[in-house]
């Protein structure tokens, strides 16, 4: 055991403190106790401020919580578009060349997405869902694995006011079915196959053994990423790529009530049955774009951010997608385990 560790018997309760170098303190956002005052002194002001600074909106909200116990709404009649904060108004600004993922696969293949070419993309793949008849409201299924269209296919959900229920690609046929028929989805986005550990592991044939459990998915779309062999099923099931040749490349963002439902993401079920829960517009976005900006320091001129989850769970929901492409920040996104095929690949 290291000697620091010596007598220490429950690490939850360390009390030593590290202080941070004098050139880190000049250099952070945040470097006193101001933030944290005001937000004690009054909290629904402290974050009225943060929603107006962070986020456009399309129309100001009337109340900044209403809340009700067990029951709570946020920026109540607010209207903004997550998919337009976290893309549009980037581009908007100038920034459309700036690079918004640097993807790398686990078999060395890499791809670099710019702001201006994610937005092209989620545009069309927002018409796409349209043309499968998804609509403001319905629920899509995400089962992917770390590849830039998982982001697309959020942001694209975001676009248009459907919700996304992200299964984890290592999920079985059963979990993957107990969700969709949960949230009644009526599109399941997967792939082929996707690289863990050297191997393709299968999503496709799982993703068929999970919808023969369910009655509601009219449509499957799949990526072509593992390369293997799957099945199509006529009439139901659609390539990614093939949609997207013909996909009309413009998508306005429809402005969204601050509590439109964005998202469902569902427990792990471990204790029991699945439970979904909701993940609202307004008040999700500004605690993301918040927390991303201050709580990691971001600064977006010089830093270059990776969160090493899964999409599939509330962080890569959180600060891979919408807390860091809110902030217009340059990521990394790795398809495999960080510690594979080398233990020092990710260093």
């Amino acid at each position: 055991m290291n000697e620091d560790l010596n007598g220490i018997e429950a690490l939850s309760y360390e009390q030593r403190k590290f202080a941070p170098s004098s050139d880190f303190v000049a250099n952070a956002l945040v470097s006193d106790e101001s933030m944290y005052s005001e937000a004690s002194a009054d909290h629904e002001k402290f974050w009225d401020r943060q929603a107006r600074e962070l986020l456009d909106w399309n129309e100001p909200w009337t109340q900044v919580c209403e809340w009700d116990l067990p029951y709570s709404e946020w920026f109540v009649g607010g209207k903004l578009n997550v998919s337009f904060n976290c893309l549009d108004r980037h581009v908007i600004a100038g920034n459309g060349s700036k690079v918004a993922f640097f993807w790398e696969g686990e078999p060395g293949d890499s791809r670099v997405v710019t702001y201006s070419e994610l937005l092209d993309e989620v545009q069309k793949f927002a018409n796409v869902l349209k043309s499968l008849g998804v609509e403001k409201g319905d629920r899509v299924n995400i089962y992917l694995p770390m590849i830039p269209e998982a982001a697309v296919a959020m942001l694209a959900c975001a676009r248009i006011g459907a919700a996304h229920s992200v299964v984890f690609g290592g999920f079985s046929s059963q979990a993957l079915a107990d969700r969709i028929n949960d949230a009644e989805a009526k599109v399941l986005i997967t792939a082929d196959g996707g690289w863990r550990r050297g191997e393709v592991f299968p999503l496709k044939s799982q993703a068929d053994d999970a919808v023969k459990l369910t009655s509601t998915i009219k449509h499957v779309v799949v990526v072509k990423r593992g390369g293997n062999d799957v099945a199509m099923q006529t009439g139901r099931d659609h390539w990614y790529h093939e949609l997207m040749e013909n996909a009309d490349a413009v998508c306005p963002a429809e402005p969204m009530d601050s509590e439109q439902l964005l998202f469902l993401l569902y427990t792990s079920g471990t204790t029991g049955k699945p439970k979904g829960i909701m993940h609202t517009t307004g008040g999700y976005l500004t605690h993301v774009a918040y927390t991303f900006k201050y709580v990691f320091d971001h600064k977006p001129e010089t830093d270059i951010f990776w969160c090493t989850a899964d999409v599939g769970w509330v962080t890569g929901h959180s600060y891979i997608v919408y807390g860091p492409l809110a902030n217009g920040a340059t990521q990394v996104m790795y398809e495999g385990v960080p510690n594979f095929p080398a233990n020092d690949r990710m260093w």
